[in-house]
């Protein structure tokens, strides 16, 4: 500004005030990342930040303020903090984000406003503040309405009548009439804990002791609701505001700290660019974003249930070590087809974990075959009438005698899909004259189609 430059000038004219100006491009997706990695700073100050794009943040410090000796002190250490990383910061703390905002942007910078004292300290802002769009702007300026304490001063229905009810309902919020709560860009977490150090950690093992010590802290707090958490987030600050983030999932719902701590000892031994402390973490925080009902556990006399519990330690340790994709769990479909009726989920998945399978008698025979194949491969098979079994068909360029076949079981397409290639299923049990039974199916009815039906192997009994 002192040289000249103002917003919205063009190149030329601003290389004619500065012959020396030199022009770059613009990095949207550089900026974007830098204002990620700011927000990541900002979360020591509170887990409800959310972004401004394109170059702003709004933090609700709701109980935070105090940790920092007060709202003055906070907003100190904020500035200080991150006036090390970038040119220019300007910050205002209000009552609603509203006002906060457009204090920030249009007012003096680092302003602090009084609780209740939002529609006086908006007042000599420009009207540009309110963000109505360019025309409502030009209209404002001409009825000569310059700032927003003259706006504020009309009569609310003539405002609304020239001017629309948008421009009014700004109007309100800006003053501090009406709060909109922000979007945190991170879940807001059950329960939390975190610890800050005079003196910077920078050992592994000083870091798992601190998470062990807040994961009892969570664990208590868990306790009073009769949850357990099924996610652990750990969030490491370091002193020069790198943020490195921690992530454990588990089969089930739990809170025993030393399990936690187990569990991020094996995320910290797998990650392939270890964890570098810098200067030291001066903070650490762990927060649990989901939990589930813990119901204490009675152990029964057969042992079933400490197996369970070996399992589902199993299961969380190579989820863990391997990542969550890769240790998987069948759960069953909400569909006929029997190469959809299963898919495989996380084993850690809440979904997969309250799987019900539907469970025959010991004593019937299964209706289902023992191996399936993912896709049904084609066979070439002779029926002695259309709608009848095959006498005979030929797998593999094995040809098989059929003994005894029982069947069919007819299943229908799933219209709703949309699928035309899907056809009506007769599917039959057939055992061949060694003894060998099979599952097979004719793809299609006569009548539905110019020729004649296509025959597959679905799958063996044996």
């Amino acid at each position: 500004m002192d040289i000249g430059l103002t917003p919205g000038l063009t190149l030329a004219d601003a290389r004619a005030r500065v012959p020396q100006l030199a022009a770059v491009e613009m990095d949207h997706a550089a900026d974007a990342a830098w204002l990620e990695r700011i927000a990541d700073f900002c979360d020591r100050y509170t887990p409800m930040t959310a972004l401004d794009a394109p170059d702003g943040l709004v933090l609700d410090i709701t109980g935070c303020a105090h940790l920092f000796g007060g709202e003055k002190g906070l907003l100190d250490d904020l500035v200080a903090r991150l006036s090390h990383g970038t040119t220019q910061v300007r910050t205002a703390l209000a009552g609603t984000p509203q006002a906060a905002r457009a204090l920030a942007r249009f007012g003096q910078p680092h302003v602090i406003v009084a609780p209740g004292g939002e529609a006086a300290a908006v007042a000599p802002l420009p009207v540009a503040a309110l963000e109505a769009g360019a025309e409502t702007m030009t209209a404002l300026l001409r009825a000569g309405l310059k700032t927003v304490g003259d706006l504020a001063c009309r009569p609310h229905k003539p405002l609304v009548a020239r001017f629309g009810a948008a421009l009014a309902a700004r109007l309100v919020r800006l003053q501090g009439g009406e709060n909109i709560a922000i979007a945190p860009r991170r879940p807001v977490p059950v329960c939390s804990a975190e610890r800050r150090f005079a003196e910077p950690l920078t050992q592994t093992g000083d870091v798992l002791a601190t998470l062990e010590a807040l994961a009892g802290h969570a664990a208590d707090s868990l306790e009073k609701r009769g949850h357990g958490g099924r996610r652990f987030d750990a969030a490491l600050f370091r002193t020069d505001g790198t943020v490195s983030r921690l992530t454990i999932e588990t089969a089930r719902p739990v809170r025993a700290p030393e399990v936690v701590t187990r569990l991020f000892r094996e995320r910290i031994d797998t990650l392939g660019d270890p964890l570098d402390p810098g200067y030291g973490y001066d903070l650490i925080r762990l927060s649990v974003p989901v939990s589930a009902a813990l119901e204490t556990a009675q152990h029964t006399l057969d042992g079933r249930q400490v197996e369970d519990e070996d399992v589902t330690a199993l299961i969380d340790r190579l989820s863990t070590r391997f990542g969550r994709h890769a240790v998987t769990q069948f759960v069953p479909a909400e569909t006929h087809i029997p190469e959809e009726a299963v898919r495989a989920m996380p084993a850690g998945h809440a979904a997969a974990q309250a799987t019900h399978w539907q469970m025959a008698p010991a004593d019937a025979r299964p209706m289902r075959p023992v191996h399936l194949f993912a896709q049904p491969q084609p066979i070439e098979a002779l029926a002695e009438i259309p709608d009848g079994p095959p006498l005979r068909f030929r797998w593999r360029r094995v040809l098989h005698e059929i003994a005894r076949a029982e069947g069919p079981e007819r299943i229908a397409p799933e219209w709703w899909r949309g699928d035309e290639g899907s056809r009506t299923r007769d599917y039959y049990c057939v055992e061949d004259s060694h003894g060998r039974r099979f599952w097979i199916f004719r793809h299609g009815l006569y009548e539905e189609l110019p020729h004649h039906p296509r025959w597959f192997m679905h799958g063996l009994f044996a």
